[in-house]
């Protein structure tokens, strides 16, 4: 199978003939009325001009994602000209609650995987060695009821042992599906279950943007195809025995569309092979590489959103990682608290009791849209022969660099790091071989802190060095550089804090009596000096910065 013909599918949904307005007369507000209201916060922020246009606000609002794709500020019914959109959510009720579990120590995954089966999780996804005793992971697990997938298991063997056990239908050898034959493929039809997983969190993990991500997961679905196909399967039988895994951040918007883009492009990939339209079996997972080993308390809110958008983008199954995971082997509370996002968003917040709820947001469909095609193409460049590795690169080094500036801030990482933090203590494990986290260079420089600290020299009152103080000691400590005040005690390297008016008055001679007393370089919190030998300001490549200072130290 080729990839032929393009995403289209016309029909799904026609731009709206007329609206019903609801609200009164004086009430209705126009694009160009928000328009005038955001550019007046802007002003006020001093992120517009007085003379700048109102509409500038679209290019000041809207955040482009990796993939060049802009996420609107605001969704309006024009977004739906010529959209044509498809791929929407068909759980109906609660998403399966799914707990990863490594479980190549059996009996200690079988003791978290039952605690986890009591505090209300319906599925276990296990990762295990081809040897890894069975028996003892699964002992007392009930089959019929809450599904497993297998990760790593060798297939005969675990064939072997699920057969003539009463098994829920959701339940998966665990096979990539690179990895498919025929043989293992009729093992699982006879155990009336699946075989098989296209898991694109392993690209995911290694930095690829949503649309590689999509796009992967697109060329591997229709690989696995064409390997089943030719094994003599039909491209039916073959589809229902795989079901597609994806990561989830705390990019809200954007994974909502990915795991509804994710729906079209497999339609269209089945469309394309002739086969029965079939719903999508879709596992989400809270992304790896965005969580942090600092403060790793911040990793429950980023779960959560994740958490969040899965539901409302459809998954069939939600895994919520556990906050502490990037510290080794999560505890009792981490686990507790991962299995307890799902069912406070189900049961509290009740968002699997709405049927799609982004479904018919104008900016939710256009993104999707707009993603599906971003995606259509680097499934189709993937199977003219591109390398994927050199695009993910080209990824990974457009994210770093917004991370370095601080336009994607880790918040307890690059934004308002603690370095008296004491971090929960966890067994390490080998689970996050080859995961990259997004703030990695910067939780290397806090992985060793210089023994030296930055002298900070503070001019003028209190209210007047405040806002540059405190920003300039919190980029400090982003590389895990403490700043000391008090008197200079010859430190070699010094920050000075303050206004404008109060470097135009005293910097040059403070610089110099610091200088005087030892310092070998002066930093300014603000824009450049001439007395000055660096400065730090927003917007700043703030590694770059941190690995000079840290050199200077």
């Amino acid at each position: 199978m080729t990839v032929e013909g393009g995403l289209d599918e016309p029909g799904e949904l026609e731009p709206a003939q007329g609206s019903l307005h609801l609200a009164a007369p004086e009430d209705a507000w126009t694009v160009a009325d928000w328009e005038r209201e955001a550019a007046a916060v802007l002003r006020k922020g001093r992120r517009l001009g007085a003379d700048d246009a109102d509409d500038l606000v679209w290019a000041k609002l809207t955040r482009t994602t990796l993939d060049g794709i802009g996420v609107t500020p605001l969704g309006i019914p024009a977004d739906l000209d010529d959209l044509e959109t498809s791929g929407r959510p068909t759980r109906q009720g609660d998403w399966d609650v799914r707990a990863y579990v490594d479980g190549r120590d059996a009996e200690l995954a079988n003791e978290e995987s039952l605690l986890d089966l009591d505090g209300g999780v319906t599925s276990l996804w296990l990762r295990v060695d081809p040897d890894t005793d069975l028996a003892v992971l699964l002992k007392g697990v009930l089959l019929d009821l809450a599904p497993v997938v297998l990760d790593g298991a060798d297939p005969a063997a675990a064939a072997a042992y699920l057969t003539g056990r009463e098994l829920h239908p959701e339940t998966n050898l665990g096979v990539p599906a690179a990895a498919a034959t025929a043989e293992i493929a009729a093992a699982a039809r006879k155990l009336e279950i699946r075989g098989f997983v296209v898991d694109a969190t392993r690209v995911h993990d290694r930095g690829a943007s949503d649309a590689q991500e999509l796009g992967w997961s697109m060329a591997a679905g229709a690989a696995y195809l064409r390997t089943l196909a030719d094994a003599g399967l039909s491209v039916d039988e073959a589809a229902s025995l795989v079901e597609f895994r994806y990561a989830v951040t705390d990019e809200q918007f954007p994974s909502i569309a990915k795991l509804r883009a994710a729906r079209r492009l497999w339609s269209r990939v089945l469309e394309i092979s002739q086969a029965e339209p079939r719903e999508m079996r879709l596992h989400a997972v809270t992304s790896r590489p965005m969580m942090s080993k600092y403060d790793p308390w911040v990793n429950m809110l980023r779960t959560t959103v994740a958490a969040f958008a899965a539901g409302v983008g459809g998954a069939d199954s939600v895994t919520v990682v556990p906050f502490d995971s990037p510290l080794g082997r999560p505890d009792a509370l981490g686990r507790r608290i991962a299995r307890n996002t799902s069912h406070l968003l189900i049961d509290e917040s009740h968002v699997a009791h709405v049927a799609d709820p982004a479904g018919g947001s104008y900016a939710v469909e256009k993104l999707t849209d707009d993603l599906a095609r971003a995606a259509w193409d680097v499934f189709g460049r993937l199977d003219d022969g591109a390398d994927l590795d050199v695009e993910i690169a080209a990824a990974v080094k457009r994210r770093e660099a917004e991370i370095a500036r601080r336009e994607r801030p880790i918040t307890g990482l690059t934004e308002f790091p603690h370095l008296d933090e004491v971090l929960p203590e966890r067994t390490p494990t080998d689970e996050w071989d080859g995961v990259r986290r997004y703030g990695a260079s910067f939780e290397a420089l806090r992985d060793e802190p210089p023994a030296s600290a930055v002298f900070l020299a503070t001019l003028g009152t209190v209210a007047q060095h405040t806002a540059r103080a405190t920003f300039a000691t919190n980029l400090l400590a982003a590389g895990g550089i403490r700043a000391a005040t008090g008197e200079h005690d010859g430190q070699r390297v010094v920050c000075l804090a303050g206004t404008d008016a109060a470097y135009d008055e005293q910097g040059a001679d403070t610089a110099a009596r610091l200088r005087s007393n030892g310092a070998e370089w002066v930093i300014v919190a603000g824009k450049p000096r001439d007395w000055a030998d660096d400065n730090c300001a927003m917007g700043v490549d703030a590694l770059d910065f941190l690995t000079r200072t840290r050199e200077k130290l």
